[in-house]
């Protein structure tokens, strides 16, 4: 196949792309940028920077000298700055190249700490809800320059004209919007001073906004950031700060940790949630950039384990992503997490040390955020371990407590063990932990760096049938007939009977089985069905003789010592059942669909022969 010859060119002359603006405002709206009503952030980013260039040409400037100015009455959005405005060569270079900033010239690279914005694309994020954005600007760099028009269209063509000095009075920089009739959600005068509120709150430089009714303009950030003002008392300023944190966050915090890293310029607060969070559950964080909200939902900025806190921070050297919705992920961002933590860190460690009703109220709600941070660290593990509650033998009670009654500390390896062997552990003397839930077997077993004469174990099985005692001879051998019979009716289930006699008296049955039994007894089982095959020749290789469970009678217990004397042996292997599912269902672990089975079955059977009795 022959292709069409190009148009001639002479050899390895350069070429510039063809760029289609609306294919590129499209790819903005829906890959770049969360909303439309980013627009507004962008142009007063821009006006920001403008500012900040002027303040450094004018560093004698008393400070509220230059300010920003918003108006909007449903025809038209307008953002007027006082800033350094821009030359007709900087029109042709930085708003007639689509991708190049301002921000970027040669003589700002250096400072471009001091800016907000650094890709030069935040312009065209206003052709989401306008076709035309009309600029009018006068340089603060060239006495007596004029001022220049640009007017962009968003077909991708764009105007440019110098003006009489008049029609520019001051140096500066306006942007005008006439908005599309599909963009009025985000472009009405609410809509604007909601936006530019929620977005320019803790600007540095006065904002002012005017909806066209003739009224003063209402200024958008009246007050510095609360952690920037000064307070009367200390008392005055924590609850200040406590405010601020609840009508931003929308909760009343427990607490409020204030937050300051002067090496990256961020101030800011730390709100400890009032409710407890499930684990690994993080919060997204409000973060503003040199006093521009960036996200809401920065979750990166803090350790996945600092999930019981929400916070607000302002920094300066911080680095947003070509969207400017969240944060690059460098070495400066790793460090600032870092450095959080360890406020974090600091501040439950004054209230161990100085407020104990402080910290009982948050490890009451927070414990298990504190015991994911004290698997890992030393100190907070020396420091709390002795308050953090566990569920044990002896209730919900803290491992300091719970060691001063119990020198031999045992420790489940799973809820449902700590389920089945609870109260008779607790009836026995034996001190049992939970050690099924996240965190609590690993901390448990820490605890002698904390108290050096205590002893950690995990529970063996053996050590509770230990405790329990074995019946006489005589008993024994009256109820070997019931055993037999018992024994083969559970055979099914791998499981043994053994009769026994245990505290407390009121339980008729104790089953004494692991998860880890369960998952060999299945693997044997899976190995003699496949007898023959491939799949059974490399299971066969690995077996071994799987461990049983084992269900304890209670010779205490009134129903049992009249389950043993049965003489029936359908009636005999029915009460059997029974007890086997009963003592199953207190376990408290899933159930097999043969062992639901059972408890239906042996319900009914003993429902039959209740009724054939009474007839």
């Amino acid at each position: 196949m022959t292709l069409p010859d190009a148009p001639s060119s002479p050899a390895g002359a350069d070429r510039t792309f063809q760029v289609d603006l609306r294919g590129l405002v499209d790819l903005l709206s829906h890959h770049l940028y969360s909303s439309p009503r980013v627009y507004l952030r962008e142009l007063l980013q821009n006006a920001v920077d403008a500012l900040t260039a002027r303040h450094a040409l004018e560093p004698a400037a008393p400070a509220g000298a230059f300010g920003i100015r918003l108006y909007a009455d449903g025809s038209a959005v307008r953002v007027e700055d006082d800033g350094v405005g821009l030359t007709e060569a900087d029109v042709h270079s930085f708003l007639a190249t689509i991708g190049r900033s301002s921000k970027r010239a040669e003589q700002v690279v250096e400072q471009r700490g001091d800016f907000i914005g650094q890709f030069g694309i935040g312009l065209l994020s206003c052709f989401l809800v306008a076709d035309e954005i009309h600029v009018v600007s006068r340089s603060a760099r060239t006495p007596d320059a004029p001022a220049v028009e640009w007017r962009g269209r968003g077909d991708g063509s764009y105007t440019i004209r110098t003006l009489r000095s008049s029609a520019r009075p001051r140096p500066g920089t306006t942007v005008t919007l006439t908005p599309r009739a599909d963009a009025g959600e985000w472009t009405r005068p609410t809509q604007v001073r909601a936006l530019a509120g929620h977005f320019g709150s803790l600007l540095r430089h006065p904002v002012t906004f005017d909806d066209g009714s003739g009224g003063p303009g209402a200024a958008v950030n009246p007050e510095p950031a609360p952690w920037a003002r000064t307070y009367p008392t200390p008392g005055a300023r924590s609850r200040a700060l406590a405010a601020y944190g609840e009508d931003v966050l929308g909760f009343t915090p427990l607490d409020t940790i204030e937050l300051d890293l002067p090496a990256v310029g961020l101030k800011g607060i730390a709100c400890v949630l009032p409710q407890a969070v499930p684990a690994g559950r993080r919060h997204g964080h409000r973060v503003h950039v040199k006093g521009m909200l960036l996200s809401e939902q920065a979750d990166e900025i803090l350790p996945e384990w600092a999930f019981f806190v929400r916070c607000v921070v302002d920094a300066e050297s911080l680095r947003p992503t070509a969207s400017r919705e969240s944060l690059y992920e460098d070495d400066t961002l790793a460090a600032v997490r870092d450095a959080l933590a360890e406020r974090l860190r600091a501040w439950i460690a004054r209230a161990a040390a100085s407020d104990p009703d402080l910290l009982a109220r948050f490890l009451h709600v927070h414990h298990l955020a504190v015991k994911s941070l004290a698997v890992h660290d030393d100190e907070i593990l020396r420091m709390l371990l002795p308050w953090l509650p566990f569920e044990t033998t002896d209730g919900h009670t803290t491992l300091d407590e719970f060691a001063r009654t119990h020198r031999t500390v045992l420790v489940t390896s799973s809820v449902e063990e700590f389920r089945q062997v609870a109260a008779i552990a607790s009836a026995a003397g034996l001190g049992v932990v939970n050690g099924g839930y996240t965190y609590d077997r690993e901390l448990v077993h820490r605890l002698p760096e904390i108290r050096p004469r205590t002893r950690v174990a995990d529970l063996d099985p053996a050590t509770l049938t230990a405790h329990l005692d074995p019946v006489d001879r005589e008993t024994e051998l009256a109820a070997a007939a019931y055993l037999a019979r018992a024994r083969e009716a559970l055979a099914v289930f791998d499981c043994d009977v053994a009769l026994r006699t245990f505290q407390p008296a009121s339980a008729p049955a104790l089953l004494v089985d692991s998860r880890e039994a369960r998952h060999e007894r299945t693997r044997s089982q899976l190995a003699r069905e496949q007898e023959g095959g491939l799949w059974g020749d490399i299971l066969g290789a690995l077996r071994q003789e799987a461990p049983r469970a084992q269900l304890i009678l209670n010779q205490l217990n009134p129903l049992v010592r009249t389950a043993v004397a049965i003489d029936e042996p359908e009636l005999a292997r029915t009460s059997a059942e029974a007890l086997y599912g009963q003592a199953a269902l207190l376990s408290r672990r899933p159930l097999r669909p043969a062992e639901s089975s059972l408890i239906n079955r042996s319900f009914l059977d003993l429902l039959a022969h209740a009724l054939r009795k009474d007839h």
